[in-house]
């Protein structure tokens, strides 16, 4: 059965900081004509102001994915990406007016729920598959991942994580385009390890990080003056650290929420081949980029 392509029923806004630049952006998710595929128009730059959603355009992987044309970028596409495939969207042209896509809740929950509320429209094209006629692998030895991509008339994603924590342990997650996504995937959230925040914010990233936003992990001991510091970054009246490792910021919407949040964006980072991926893409300790760095080796393998 041939699927035809979708696009939003109607602008979908959403307002809200960045992560990591800590700036307010309004963002709108606008319907689009078939084949246009996902684009980012800066509005703020000029109505020209256009980047096209491809792996050729990445330029920045640090915590987050980045896409460039130019002097014209757009950080943190990654939640936004993975929602969109997710939920089935072929084409949509997202006008942004800063930067840095809202962090919301530091999950794809608020698009999903949005797409849901207002609906597809089904277009005329049917949609076309990017496929592949032979297994695609990327490795990198020295931070031992490796991603498969491996032909398959159905679509699915599948990850480990281990990041040798004690509170975290080893996790995995998968998800394949039968299973409900705004479920068991869309609303997993991103983490940080507590070690990590006051370096990240030090070096100008998580500008945006707030107590509604992140799954902070605790893997060593913290002592009170650590936890002032935090409550004084993050704006919160009080923070502690849970029996289970977490800091109670947030509670776990899932046992392997991280796992599943790391899927989250492996599905976004791959919607940069250009389209919806038939194929099993299996990874093992991947980030932003080897995601797209595997992303790549798709598009390269389709120009051939």
């Amino acid at each position: 059965m041939q699927i035809k392509q979708k696009t939003v029923k109607k602008p979908l806004s959403f307002i809200g900081k960045g992560l990591h630049t800590g700036k307010v952006a309004t963002m709108t998710i606008n319907p689009a004509p078939e084949n246009s595929g996902i684009r980012f128009r800066r509005i703020d730059l000029g109505e020209n102001a256009i980047i096209e959603a491809l792996a050729e355009k990445v330029s920045n992987t640090a915590r987050s994915t980045t896409i460039s044309d130019g002097e014209v970028s757009v950080v943190t596409i990654e939640h936004l990406m993975s929602a969109l495939t997710g939920m089935g969207v072929d084409n949509a042209l997202i006008d942004i007016d800063n930067i840095e896509v809202p962090i919301l809740d530091g999950s794809a929950k608020p698009y999903c729920a949005a797409i849901a509320a207002s609906g597809l429209v089904e277009q005329d094209a049917e949609r076309k598959f990017i496929t592949i006629d032979k297994e695609i692998v990327y490795k990198d030895e020295k931070a031992g991942v490796e991603i498969r991509v491996t032909p398959s008339e159905e679509p699915s994603y599948e990850i480990q994580v281990d990041f040798n924590s004690q509170v975290m342990g080893a996790q995995q997650a998968s998800w394949n385009t039968k299973r409900d996504y705004a479920k068991e995937i869309g609303r997993c959230r991103t983490f940080v390890f507590f070690h990590e925040l006051e370096f990240l914010y030090a070096n100008n990233l998580i500008k945006g990080g707030d107590v509604d936003n992140a799954i902070v992990i605790v893997e060593h001991p913290v002592t009170s003056e650590q936890l002032s510091r935090m409550c004084k970054l993050f704006g919160a009246p009080t923070l502690d650290v849970l029996e289970d490792g977490y800091l109670n910021n947030v509670h776990l919407r899932y046992s392997n929420e991280c796992a599943r949040h790391k899927l989250l964006d492996l599905i976004g980072d791959f919607r940069l081949v250009g389209g919806f991926l038939k194929a099993k893409v299996s990874a093992v300790k991947s980030g932003h980029r080897t995601n797209t760095e595997a992303a790549k080796l798709v598009r390269a393998a389709l120009a051939e």
